[in-house]
Formats: C-alpha cells, sequence, structure tokens
C-alpha cells in the first residue's frame, strides 16, 4: 500500500459519519433510507458520504429498482487494508454512539421483517386462490423440471402452504418443506396430510435447521421477494445442497409496481435474472440457466422468472 493510499484511508475512518457508515454497512446491504433512519441523518449528507466512500472503493453499491443499496467491499479490505479496518473495529466497540445505531439498526430491520410476516399471517387462509390469482396455476409445475429422480430428497424452502411439497411427496424419496410463518405451516399440514415422506420445519429460510449436504435439490419458489437480504438465502442453499445438488428459484422479474410490492409485503420489485445468476456463480454454483416464464393468460401479477443452478462439486 502506497503513502497516499494510507493516508486517504487514515482520513475516511478519522470522519466519524463515514465510519459509522461503515461500521452499519459491515455485516450486509443497506438502502440510503436505512442508514438514514440509523445515523438521523437527513439524505443529502448520508449520500455525500456515500458517494466519499464509493469513490474510495471502501463501498459497493446495486440499484434495486428505485433503491440503491450499499455494502462494505470485503475484497478491498481482504487485499491491503485489514489490519486498519481490523483497528478501527476493535477502537469503536465501546462507542456509546455505535451502540445507538445498532439498536436504531436492530429495530429497523425487525420493522421490516414484520410487514412480510404480518402479509403471510394475514393471508394464510386465502393464499393458494390468492396466489394463483397474482400469478397461475404453472409456474410452481415448470420449477419442478428435472428434479424428479425417486432417489432424491428435495427441500421447499419458503413453502408457505405445502402445495409444491404435496406434489413433490409422490415423485420423490422425502420431501422436506421450510417455513417461518406458523399459520402457512398448519395449512401445510393439512396439504400434506397423509404423506409419509414428508417433514416439515418452522424456521427462517436464511437458517434452517437442515444439516449440511443433506438435499438433493431445493427450490426457492416466490421467497427472496419477501426476504430483506437475497445473500444469506443463497448462501444457506449451497450449504444444505449436497455438492452437485440442484437449486430452483423462482421469482419476480423486476417491476414498477410499487403499489404491489407494498400490499403484498415484498422487500423488493423483482429481480434481473443475469444478476441473479451472476451472484450464483460468485457463491460457488454453476452450470446456471435462466429464463423468463411465460406468463399465463389469468395471472394479475408481475411476470416470473426462473433460474437453475448446481452447487459447484469443489465447493
Amino acid at each position: 500500500m502506497s503513502v497516499d493510499h494510507l493516508l486517504r484511508d487514515f482520513a475516511t475512518l478519522a470522519e466519524p459519519t463515514r465510519l459509522r457508515l461503515l461500521r452499519a454497512v459491515e455485516t450486509g446491504e443497506l438502502a440510503v433510507s436505512d442508514l438514514c433512519a440509523v445515523l438521523q441523518m437527513p439524505q443529502s449528507t448520508v449520500s455525500r458520504h456515500l458517494r466519499v466512500l464509493t469513490d474510495e472503493s471502501w463501498v459497493v453499491s446495486r440499484r434495486d429498482g428505485t433503491t440503491n443499496y450499499y455494502r462494505l467491499d470485503n475484497e478491498r479490505i481482504d487485499n491491503g487494508t485489514s489490519e486498519l479496518w481490523k483497528l478501527a473495529c476493535d477502537q469503536t466497540e465501546g462507542w456509546a454512539t455505535l451502540k445507538q445505531d445498532r439498536l436504531r439498526l436492530a429495530e429497523r430491520l425487525r420493522q421490516r421483517r414484520g410487514s412480510s410476516r404480518r402479509f403471510f399471517e394475514d393471508a394464510s387462509a386465502a393464499w393458494d386462490g390468492l396466489r394463483e390469482e397474482l400469478y397461475g396455476r404453472l409456474f410452481g409445475h415448470r420449477a419442478l423440471v428435472g428434479l424428479l429422480p425417486s432417489d432424491w430428497v428435495v427441500g421447499d424452502l419458503g413453502c408457505g402452504t405445502g402445495r409444491v411439497v404435496a406434489e413433490l411427496s409422490p415423485q420423490v424419496r422425502r420431501v422436506v418443506g421450510v417455513d417461518d410463518s406458523e399459520p402457512m405451516l398448519e395449512a401445510a399440514e393439512r396439504a400434506t396430510r397423509g404423506f409419509e415422506n414428508v417433514e416439515l420445519m418452522r424456521a427462517p429460510v436464511e437458517a434452517t435447521p437442515l444439516e449440511d449436504q443433506s438435499l438433493d435439490a431445493a427450490l426457492l419458489i416466490l421467497v427472496l421477494s419477501y426476504v430483506e437480504q437475497v445473500e444469506p438465502v443463497l448462501l444457506e442453499a449451497r450449504r444444505v445442497l449436497k455438492p452437485g445438488g440442484r437449486l430452483v428459484v423462482v421469482d419476480l422479474l423486476p417491476h414498477d409496481r410499487d403499489d404491489f410490492r407494498r400490499r403484498y409485503g415484498q422487500q423488493h420489485p423483482g429481480f434481473d435474472p443475469a444478476l441473479l445468476a451472476s451472484s450464483l456463480e460468485r457463491l460457488s454454483f454453476e452450470s446456471v440457466r435462466h429464463r423468463p416464464l411465460p406468463p399465463e393468460a389469468e395471472s394479475q401479477g408481475p411476470a416470473l422468472m426462473m433460474v437453475a443452478a448446481q452447487r459447484s462439486v469443489a465447493a
């Protein structure tokens, strides 16, 4: 590292607002609005400091609809700034301002997760009909293509009312459905009653009780739109898949229907399938392919897409 580079890093970390921003985004992506709430500062101030951090390659950003998300650039830290960053983290652990920021961040994330959970708790009784009305009937079947070897163990992560679990059960050795909504799991229990090879678990999709490398295939059907951060869910899918195991993701294509997103408790306005495929490749998935799913005539929601991939044998 050159002296000039070192001095710039010192200057960055010596500015309290920029240091608070870095500590906020070190554990995951946050939107500008989140950072404004955490730091209790206006957007103009936060955006100005984020611009500096981006120019200095401390953070990376991505755009999701009309929202910009920021996270710490771990690659930069690994390539020359790790000791300085570790020192800054160690020396700020007892900083009262940082403790306040963390309390506000925890509450902010709790409220955001609650919006999706409240939606599912209210909608569980009518979810099957509502989902058909919004997205049609066939997308679940299209997601199952190639997932039917009779000796497979398949996980439906975010199984909802268990419809796909019930459809898979006669075709494979074992099906595990995971969901974090108790009303949804109660409906799934009714839908899968009588299937002896079905197991249902209550847990967040980013932290399931499944054992490492226990699944031959995993499904994420209309799940990513409802989670705060996508990468932890993909990492969890990688953890529970066997080497060579297959992952199928079905979710919304990018759309600008913000009223739709808010009404159904979704965190993201759809996904660019090419960007999602790129994320999977970065996380040691291979043979990644993606395509839009043809909209069904009666569906009223945004169009859908599918991304399929395999966990790398070497990962």
